[in-house]
C-alpha cells in the first residue's frame, strides 16, 4: 500500500458562539496517499470546509495533528507553514469571485505566488502565468493574463484559480467545492481538468463537495462527515455498493435516479442537521434516523470497521452494511 503523504489525526476546530462552543470539526482523522483523490462529502455545516482550512492553518485548530513530510503542520513555526502553503499544498477556494483580488490583474496575482515560492523574476513570473493559463484552457492567455477578475466569466475565473493553485506544482491540491457556482457543462469541464492535471503531475487531491454524483466519477476514497465528525470512510466503490451508515444511505437515496420510471418525489432526509453548539450525548444523527433505537439517543456510537478500510460511526453499522449489500444484490 502506498504510504500516506498527509496524515490527519484527531483534528479539532472549535469556535465560541455566545455562551456555547461550536465544534466545527471534532476528532477528524484520515490519511491521504500519493496520487489519490479523497472526497469529503456531507451537508452544509457538516465541517468539510473547516477541516480543509485548518489543514493549512488558515483557521487555527484547537487540537490534533496534521503530519506532512514527517512534520506536524499544527506545531510548526509560522514561517515554515508559509513555505508549505501554496507551494507544496495548494487550495482552490469555494468562490473564485471572493478569493481573487478585484483590483489586481490575474497575472499579477499569479506572479505574486511564483515570485515568493519559486524565486521568479517579474518577467519569468509573467511567462509562467501565461503557460499556466494556457494549461487550464484559457484562450489568448498572453492577453488574458492582464485582465482583471471581473473581465472573466465564472468558468474562466475558476480556471484561473486552478491555474494559480497549480502554479508551484504542489504535491497536494485541496479543492473546496470547486464547481458549486458553475453550470453543469462547466462543472464537467472543471472536474475533467482537475483529473487530467492530477494524472499528469501525480499530485494528491482532497475534493470537498456535497454532490455524490461528482464523487462517483472522480474520487478513489470517500469520507462522509456529519456534525463535525467522520460518520463513514470507505473506497468509493464500496461506499456506493454497500454503505454502512444510515446517514450515508440517506444521502445515496437523495441522488436523482434517471433510470427510474414514474414521477415519484425525490427522497430527502427528514429534519435538519443539529446545532453544533448544543449536541446531545448520543448519536448526532439519531433524531433524523429511521434506524435509531434508545441506545442511539443515550450513547455516542463507536467507529467500527465493517470491512477492510471501511469504517462507520454507528451502533448498527454491521446491520446497515449487510442490508445495503442485500439491497444492491436484489
Amino acid at each position: 500500500m502506498t504510504p500516506a503523504i498527509l496524515s490527519v489525526s484527531n483534528l479539532r476546530v472549535q469556535f465560541r458562539s455566545g455562551q456555547s462552543i461550536v465544534r466545527a470539526a471534532d476528532g477528524v482523522s484520515f490519511d491521504l496517499r500519493k496520487g489519490e483523490t479523497l472526497a469529503i462529502v456531507g451537508e452544509s455545516g457538516s465541517g468539510k470546509t473547516a477541516t480543509a482550512l485548518s489543514l493549512l492553518r488558515l483557521i487555527e485548530p484547537t487540537g490534533g495533528e496534521v503530519v506532512f513530510d514527517g512534520k506536524d503542520i499544527l506545531r510548526s513555526p509560522d514561517p515554515d507553514v508559509r513555505k508549505i502553503r501554496g507551494r507544496r499544498i495548494a487550495m482552490i477556494f469555494q468562490d473564485p469571485s471572493t478569493s481573487l483580488n478585484p483590483y489586481m490583474t490575474i497575472g499579477a496575482q499569479m506572479a505574486e505566488m511564483t515570485r515568493l515560492h519559486l524565486g521568479h523574476t517579474r518577467t519569468e513570473a509573467r511567462e509562467h502565468a501565461i503557460r499556466m493559463l494556457e494549461a487550464v484552457g484559457i484562450p489568448d492567455a498572453n492577453v488574458r493574463v492582464d485582465a482583471h477578475p471581473h473581465e472573466f466569466s465564472g468558468g474562466m475565473r475558476q480556471r484561473a484559480v486552478i491555474a494559480m493553485a497549480l502554479s508551484c506544482n504542489p504535491e497536494i491540491l485541496i479543492a473546496d467545492e470547486p464547481t458549486t457556482a458553475l453550470d453543469v457543462t462547466i462543472q464537467a469541464q472543471i472536474l475533467e481538468l482537475i483529473k487530467d492535471l492530477k494524472e499528469r503531475s501525480g499530485m494528491s487531491v482532497v475534493l470537498i463537495t456535497h454532490d455524490l454524483g461528482v464523487v462517483a466519477g472522480t474520487a478513489d476514497r470517500v469520507i462522509v462527515m456529519y456534525a463535525g465528525r467522520v460518520s463513514e470512510e470507505a473506497a468509493t466503490e464500496d461506499l456506493f455498493y454497500a454503505a454502512a451508515n444510515p446517514y450515508t444511505v440517506g444521502l445515496l437515496k437523495s441522488m436523482p435516479d434517471l433510470s427510474a420510471e414514474g414521477s415519484d418525489q425525490l427522497y430527502q432526509i427528514p429534519g435538519s442537521p443539529p446545532d453544533l453548539g448544543d449536541l446531545s450525548q448520543g448519536c448526532p444523527f439519531a433524531e433524523r434516523c429511521d434506524r435509531a433505537e434508545e441506545i442511539c439517543k443515550a450513547e455516542f456510537p463507536p467507529f467500527v470497521e465493517v470491512a477492510s478500510r471501511h469504517h462507520s460511526l454507528c451502533h448498527f453499522a454491521a446491520e446497515v452494511h449487510i442490508a445495503s449489500t442485500r439491497g444492491r444484490a436484489a
